[in-house]
């Protein structure tokens, strides 16, 4: 995480930029981008119709819709507008914002359809079919590619966001160490706010600016445009909505960050009571991912993977002996559901005494827990480097999903030795089945350090569902074909 500090004459006032300007943009661009995508939608639906006569016969629909177009067009975009779509808080992060376009074009689609149908109108189904056919997953895209390229940009500093976090030091880190993980939200941590000054930085190093009750005159000095509200942040309701109201004449956004980390969305759901917003989780899924379904899921993909992937097993177990005559399967000992040991299969591309050399590797790189990998390890064979690269010595595991030792999505599968090491919070990686692909694989591999790989992994256990695992299944996908951390 990167913060930009300036001081100014020997004195300590932050100094920051202001907020992107172009971030007052997004909804304008978003709503052209929508417009465009629904003008074309309606005019190759009417082409379409035109030519092809899909469902109904009849013509001159292009007449027709000289009048009509305009106004289905008009009513489309209102509906995304007062579905909330163009608000700015929906460009961050999260499936709401594609929720709401979504449910705005099917309202559409349906006062449409109702209104042809109260008012006799010779509505085209050629034309309903493919206008909304169309137009659904084309303003999806049109949204998904919006928020990729923001991603980008906040990535190399622009689009940002000034966060300002107040709270207790410790909960300030944690807020701030999320920001600094998800740096595709454009929230650049710029200082922080406590109860009581006692220190000038907390752990992480956020400078301390001043107290939790002067954060108008703190927004006013830095520059904030957003101030989250840790744990610790405001004394008491009346306090906290005293401050979100100078916040607002201020033009700040407010964010409330409960303690609660690595809970996915569909688990928090906010109800208000009586005034009161209560936040609600929902259960782990961890249940869920050791249910028949998963596993009927896990047997079925699993054999038809084996028969499609046949032939390329049997042309690396051959290069493999050949280059060195060596056995083709490498059996490591690794730990899997409710702690239970299993031989984990693998393609073998080291060199036959590559246990033997672990050790000294182990001191010369001052390898100290979880699973030692290594760019450039000198005990990988020639033909093993490529079999690494594209993952293919990982496919003899889909028998260990086979047999039940192993899932297709889950953990990664540990050693006897890293298990020794875990605490309690570790262990629950061990309740369910150790995946072959996982939120690890498809988040940089060995590229990720030991506490990042043991969070995905917990995140994945208390928040399992077949959506994700689909997810992570085609995202495994571009990962391995991009080698991203594969060594």
């Amino acid at each position: 995480m990167s913060l930009l500090v300036h001081r100014v004459g020997g004195g300590s006032r932050l100094r920051v930029p202001l907020p992107s300007r172009t971030l007052l943009y997004l909804p304008g661009t978003a709503f052209t981008l929508d417009a465009a995508i629904v003008v074309l939608a309606t005019l190759a639906a009417v082409v379409g119709r035109e030519r092809w006569h899909l469902l109904s016969a009849g013509a001159g629909l292009t007449e027709q819709m000289g009048h009509a177009g305009p106004l289905l067009v008009a009513g489309w975009l209102g509906a995304i507008w007062l579905a909330g779509g163009y608000a700015t808080s929906l460009f961050d992060a999260g499936t709401d914002e594609f929720r709401r376009v979504a449910r705005a074009t099917f309202a559409t689609a349906a006062a449409v359809g109702i209104g042809a149908f109260l008012l006799d109108l010779p509505l085209s189904r050629d034309f309903f079919v493919l206008a909304f056919g169309l137009g659904v997953p084309a303003l999806l895209c049109g949204r998904l590619a919006l928020r990729r390229a923001v991603q980008r940009a906040r990535r190399h500093g622009a689009l940002s966001h000034s966060v300002l976090i107040a709270g207790l030091p410790g909960s300030i880190d944690e807020v701030a160490t999320v920001l600094g993980r998800e740096s595709g939200l454009g929230y650049r941590v710029v200082g922080a706010l406590t109860p009581t000054v006692s220190v000038t930085d907390t752990a992480c190093g956020v400078p301390v600016l001043g107290l939790c009750t002067d954060v108008v005159e703190q927004v006013r000095r830095s520059g904030a445009d957003v101030v989250f509200f840790a744990s610790g942040g405001v004394s008491s309701s009346v306090e906290m909505r005293r401050l979100a109201w100078d916040l607002e004449r201020e033009g700040v956004q407010v964010i409330v960050a409960p303690s609660v980390s690595d809970v996915s969305g569909e688990r928090v759901h906010v109800r208000p009571v009586g005034g009161l917003p209560l936040i609600h989780i929902d259960p782990t899924g961890t249940i869920d991912a050791v249910r028949w379904g998963k596993r009927l899921f896990d047997v079925l993909g699993s054999a038809a993977l084996i028969l499609a992937l046949s032939p390329v097993l049997v042309v690396a177990a051959l290069r493999i002996r050949a280059h060195d005559g060596g056995p083709v399967l490498f059996r490591q000992v690794r730990i899997g559901r409710d702690g239970r040991a299993f031989p984990c299969l693998k393609l073998r591309t080291m060199v036959v005494d590559a246990e033997a050399h672990l050790a000294r590797l182990h001191a010369e790189t001052g390898h100290a827990e979880g699973l030692f990998k290594m760019a450039g390890d000198p005990r990988i064979t020639r033909p093993g480097a490529f079999l690494r690269r594209f993952s293919i010595d990982e496919l003899p595991q889909l028998f260990n999903v086979l047999r039940g030792e192993m899932s297709l999505v889950g953990p990664r599968p540990p050693l006897p030795t890293e298990v020794a090491t875990y605490d309690d919070i570790t262990s629950r990686r061990l309740n369910v089945r150790p995946g072959m692909t996982g939120l690890w694989q498809v988040s940089g591999r060995s590229d990720l350090s030991w506490s990042e790989a043991v969070r995905l992994d917990l995140f994945y256990v208390d928040n399992w569902s077949m959506f994700r695992d689909l997810s992570i299944l085609a995202k495994t996908f571009g990962a391995v074909v991009g080698s991203r951390g594969a060594y």
